[in-house]
């Protein structure tokens, strides 16, 4: 399946996130300002990329400098696994729009 990877906040700030971003795909939620243990998050993301082989991560997170964090973790894991997908950043603004998309 494909996978997205959302920051707690970003399902409150776009309305459309379960209608559009979500459907026929599996979710995973994570902070990484306030979640304790961020390095089990990058052998689980491996795990999934390796293991349950996912088509693609999307990583959607909010407009501030925490969320990096977040794409950070993914990046790891991504460039960690031995198989290669396609990953995509999404910014989700304050104000609930999309501020960017793009493959990396």
């Amino acid at each position: 399946s494909d996978m997205v990877l959302a920051a707690d906040c970003v399902a409150f700030s776009l309305g459309s996130f379960h209608s559009h971003w979500l459907k026929g795909k599996t979710l995973g939620i994570a902070c990484p300002k306030l979640d304790e243990g961020q390095e089990s998050y990058i052998s689980k993301l491996k795990s999934l990329i390796d293991d349950a082989k996912i088509n693609t991560l999307t990583v959607m997170m909010m407009q501030v400098p925490c969320c990096g964090g977040l794409l950070q973790l993914a990046r790891i894991a991504a460039d960690q696994a031995e198989r290669k997908i396609p990953v995509k950043m999404v910014i989700v603004g304050a104000e609930g729009g999309i501020l960017k998309e793009e493959w990396i």
